[in-house]
């Protein structure tokens, strides 16, 4: 379901609203905080973003990466976090990334699994969240193991958890996180890729694209970027 919501920043009431689409199948760049509204590290740059721009943001969540792509050509938001692929550039344009996730897997703890390169076997079934980054890299790469494509991310860790699957394919955090919240479980420590992050935009936003990428180019020299990532990373 698509929540709309509005930062707290001030704004003059007839500003044209700036519109996120904000990812919350991502728990590591976004979450729901306890009042109902959108945090994390994307909606404190899209928060930046809107401030340069003198406009009040408004955030459209969404479950899952694959829902944001699909409403990209039918002008429900503005700009988007999501991981840069080439399937995605088809309707999307990224900016350079602003941080670089690890994609990865986990696996029972009596299992013989060692390293992802062990991962692409035939009888192999690997959970993952549709239309997630890793989906996309996953059914480039594989030749003999099978997706088993679940709604989201978090469903995918939790039909794994409940026995469903051979490992779960993922970003590292939450899948380091659910490992030491039930035992029995353990992620391997190399990864199978690298998730570009960065900001994008639908083709037709040429102007606001190459203003957005400007701004990232100086919050990434001066550190604002990494004050943000940092900070919520620490929290998290």
């Amino acid at each position: 379901m698509m929540i709309f919501l509005e930062s707290r920043m001030s704004a003059t009431d007839n500003a044209i609203p700036l519109r996120f689409a904000i990812n919350l199948g991502n728990a590591v760049l976004a979450k729901t905080l306890p009042d109902g509204q959108p945090g994390g590290i994307t909606v404190e740059i899209a928060q930046k973003i809107a401030a340069e721009q003198g406009r009040v943001a408004q955030f459209i969540t969404y479950p899952t990466a694959g829902k944001v792509v699909d409403d990209a050509t039918h002008d429900r938001w503005d700009v988007a976090f999501l991981a840069i692929d080439p399937k995605r550039e088809e309707v999307l344009r990224f900016t350079q990334s602003y941080i670089t996730i690890e994609g990865t897997v986990m696996v029972r703890e009596g299992s013989n699994w060692q390293s992802v390169a062990e991962m692409d076997k035939s009888d192999v079934v690997i959970n993952v969240g549709k239309g997630a980054a890793y989906d996309l890299f996953l059914s480039r790469e594989l030749k003999q193991a099978e997706l088993n494509r679940l709604t989201s991310s978090q469903a995918a860790i939790d039909a794994f958890l409940d026995g469903e699957g051979d490992m779960v394919a993922g970003i590292r955090q939450p899948l380091e996180r659910a490992a030491s919240s039930n035992s029995g479980f353990r992620v391997l420590p190399d990864n199978f890729g690298q998730i570009f992050q960065a900001i994008c935009l639908p083709h037709k936003h040429d102007k606001l694209y190459s203003e957005i990428s400007h701004y990232l180019n100086k919050w990434q020299e001066n550190g604002a970027i990494s004050e943000i990532i940092n900070r919520n990373l620490a929290e998290a």
